[in-house]
């Protein structure tokens, strides 16, 4: 029971709720009038376009007491479901007196001449009624969404100082009242579906402006929506009132628009993105030559945007000096080293996003090259361009960061080697370009350690084995090396042969006719009297030798 009596207070709460809402809108009216206080008798005429001019205050006529109470509204009045129009409705509380003969009423609006009525009282009922409160009502002037009214208040004649003087704004079409109802006010009603793998937009029209076709369109919204594509038709006959947008990318400022074919059509637009800024930030440029950083937004955005460096576990640490506000307009940061490490970090409101056009080398101009060598590493900078940088050798001692720091100049194309000597145990290499504005700073920590712990860690920079610096050093030592072989052998030649004179030929009494020395270099023929002979020998049958020289 205690269920059922819940469920049926529910019911009668939301009938309740339900029947407010369906009468939360405007004031309808059948017709409009003039109304006045009971017994007092009024009579509606244009006023004169030309007023004669004010009159001083009858005698007992307090300018101040004469009006109260004045109020300004919006009333409705309809012809049908969909053609409605909207009138103001003017009420003021006066102090009648025998000297007031009635009230006059001027509105005008902006680029329009003022529209003036005139109430009369007759003279029987003015004076019944003298001194007391009446009030006068007026509906009857059209005015239009989003208005801006001037009203003035008179009397009849017109007394100088009794005026009052107000504004008024009518209601706007984001009331759902006048847009269901006004025609100025009807866009008729969106909804989409979106399909993310063929890129594309279902949208379905309902409540649209009866008698009329519709059209759609994608557009990018700024002041205007500017529009990215074909606008579609949608007949007013069609039972299915929809279509198919196809889109390229899903930006926050991409929106849905739509309006009834008629002339100065009230148009309404959704955007299916609006929460998707991660998608603004793409589209990020580099100009190699000129070393030049750009991006311009897609959409317009209230956003920071920071150069920053990217750390091993992900955080990117802001560079400093480095920091541009965007809303629509293109950035640009020059002077930038286009390392893999630089990325551009986008904050908007409280949230982050990190993009790094150089992640993948395209740009990379220089590089640390190192290799293991005997235990050791070997480290050279290598540049694609002319450059300068700061190499920084760097030791923790007792809590602290102790570097070492020099200047270094690489040519380009001509690889340079960093002579580290000392201790490197614990030691970080830190490299800095320095011939831009912003820049990376790299650092690579050694492995190696040296014999001598107690030197300290020193930085040299020294030519890679370039081709000129390895041949001409290798054909100096190959010369030196075949001039000292050439000086032994000519000193071991004159010494066997003053050993052989003195021991008178032979060198061994075990050699035979046929074995003998002749020295290395003596090698070109002897004329003997006409007849080619060689060289006398070291050993051997001398006394032969001699009978042919005979």
């Amino acid at each position: 029971m205690i269920l059922w009596a819940a469920l049926l207070m529910s019911h009668c709460c939301l009938g309740l709720n339900g029947a407010a809402a369906e009468n939360s809108g405007l004031e309808r009216i059948e017709k409009c009038g003039t109304r006045c206080s009971q017994g007092l008798h009024c009579k509606t005429k244009p006023d004169n376009w030309f007023p004669p001019p004010c009159q001083d205050p009858a005698e007992g006529l307090n300018p101040s007491s004469v009006f109260h109470n004045i109020s300004l509204s919006t009333v409705m009045s309809c012809e049908g479901r969909q053609k409605c129009s909207l009138r103001l409705r003017i009420k003021t509380t006066l102090q009648l007196t025998e000297s007031i003969h009635g009230v006059s009423i001027c509105t005008a609006t902006a680029g329009m001449m003022a529209n003036c009525q005139m109430f009369t009282f007759k003279k029987a009922s003015r004076e019944r009624m003298s001194g007391m409160q009446v009030e006068v009502e007026n509906d009857c002037t059209d005015i239009s969404p989003s208005q801006h009214v001037q009203v003035t208040v008179k009397t009849v004649p017109s007394y100088c100082g009794v005026t009052w003087k107000g504004t008024y704004d009518a209601p706007e079409c984001i009331n759902e009242d006048l847009r269901s109802h006004v025609p100025e006010c009807i866009t008729g009603r969106l909804s989409y579906d979106v399909n993310p793998e063929r890129k594309e937009l279902s949208v379905s029209v309902s409540n649209m402006l009866e008698d009329h076709d519709y059209l759609l369109r994608l557009c990018h919204k700024d002041f205007i929506c500017v529009g990215t594509g074909a606008i579609t038709l949608i007949k007013k006959g069609e039972p299915m009132k929809s279509a198919t947008l196809p889109y390229s990318q899903p930006l926050p400022c991409l929106c849905i628009e739509g309006w009834s074919t008629v002339m100065d059509a009230p148009r309404v637009q959704v955007c299916p993105f609006k929460d998707r800024l991660e998608d603004l930030w793409s589209g990020i440029n580099f100009d190699p030559l000129e070393e030049t950083l750009s991006w311009e937004p897609a959409c317009p955005v209230t956003a920071v945007v920071v150069l920053c460096q990217k750390r091993e576990d992900g955080v990117c640490v802001d560079l400093p000096h480095a920091s541009q506000n965007v809303s629509r307009e293109k950035i640009s940061f020059s002077k930038v080293d286009p390392h893999p490490q630089l990325c551009m970090k986008f904050t908007a409101g409280s949230q982050s996003w990190t993009r790094c056009p150089f992640a993948y080398a395209r740009f990379q101009v220089w590089e640390m090259i190192v290799t293991r060598q005997q235990g050791r590493e070997d480290i050279k900078m290598l540049s694609q361009v002319t450059a300068t940088f700061s190499v920084g050798l760097c030791a923790k001692s007792e809590g602290s960061t102790v570097c070492d720091t020099h200047t270094m100049h690489v040519t380009k194309h001509k690889a340079v080697g960093l002579n580290l000597a000392g201790e490197l145990c614990n030691s970080c290499l830190q490299v800095k370009r320095l011939d831009v504005k912003f820049s990376a700073t790299v650092i690579h920590c050694l492995k190696q350690s040296n014999q001598s712990p107690l030197s300290r860690a020193v930085i040299s920079s020294r030519a890679s084995w370039d081709l000129p610096w390895v041949v001409v050093p290798a054909g100096v030592c190959l010369s030196l090396i075949i001039i000292n072989t050439l000086v032994l052998h000519v000193l071991l030649t004159v010494y066997q042969r003053r050993k052989q004179k003195r021991n008178g030929g032979c060198i061994s009494e075990k050699q035979t006719d046929t074995d003998c020395v002749v020295p290395v270099l003596q090698t070109q023929p002897v004329l003997h009297g006409g007849v080619l002979i060689p060289d006398s020998p070291q050993c051997g049958n001398t006394e032969k030798a001699n009978l042919i020289s005979d």
